[in-house]
């Protein structure tokens, strides 16, 4: 444990915490975020995002690789600037449960992929003949809420899936993302359609897997309240 002040008019000072602590996990994840969109914006023309964004007339013509490349597109820059910062919100406790070490890290990034599909699937099987195809990482960033909320129950350990805390964020959450799409009210969408379903579908992955992902992280049976 590193030493406190002692100024010299008496007792120690608390050392001061950094007012930026994300786990590197996060900060590469966000800046990640940034800089493909980035890219994107130069170079790819919206018919080439549209293509890869995930929908379910491109499930049922067999481009199930959309599942995956459509967590990496956005549709503009206040987009994928308001889900960095949304994974800068939701994400730390996650990524620090799971650990910073190799092993951690391939289990929290495995665990954002795996959100992230499953949501594009949901999204996909609520409207098969939508011909609107979604992009976006806010549907493995819900996956990281889900998590996160069950973190909050656990007080920093993975508590019950089906305790208060967990089931009034998810009621919270269902409510917000059914208002704003059917709406259309989103703040930063631009006009575009909201795509719900993934979130609410991202949102109940991450409750499910936090589980599971933490035991691939290696962590123990401490880290779980059951």
């Amino acid at each position: 444990m590193e030493e406190t002040e002692t100024p010299p008019w008496g007792g120690p000072t608390p050392r001061r915490e950094p007012m930026f602590n994300a786990p590197w996990t996060i900060v590469v994840l966000c800046v990640g975020l940034i800089a493909l969109y980035a890219a994107q914006s130069l170079l790819m023309p919206q018919a080439v995002v549209d293509h890869y964004g995930v929908s379910g007339p491109a499930l049922l013509a067999g481009r199930w690789q959309t599942l995956v490349t459509s967590l990496f597109l956005h549709g503009s820059w206040p987009h994928v600037l308001m889900n960095s910062v949304a994974a800068l919100s939701f994400g730390p406790p996650v990524a620090r449960l799971m650990g910073v070490n190799p092993r951690g890290a391939a289990a929290f990034f495995g665990f954002y992929l795996v959100c992230g599909v499953l949501a594009g699937l949901g999204f996909a099987l609520a409207d098969l003949h939508g011909a609107e195809p979604a992009v976006g990482a806010s549907g493995a960033i819900s996956g990281l809420l889900g998590a996160a909320s069950r973190i909050i129950q656990g007080r920093g350990r993975i508590g019950s899936m089906f305790g208060s805390t967990v089931l009034g964020m998810a009621a919270a959450w269902a409510i917000v993302n059914v208002v704003l799409g059917v709406s259309g009210l989103t703040p930063g969408a631009m006009g575009m359609p909201v795509a719900w379903q993934a979130h609410l579908a991202g949102y109940l992955a991450g409750v499910v897997l936090v589980g599971p992902f933490a035991r691939l992280a290696g962590r123990s049976d401490a880290v779980f309240t059951q």
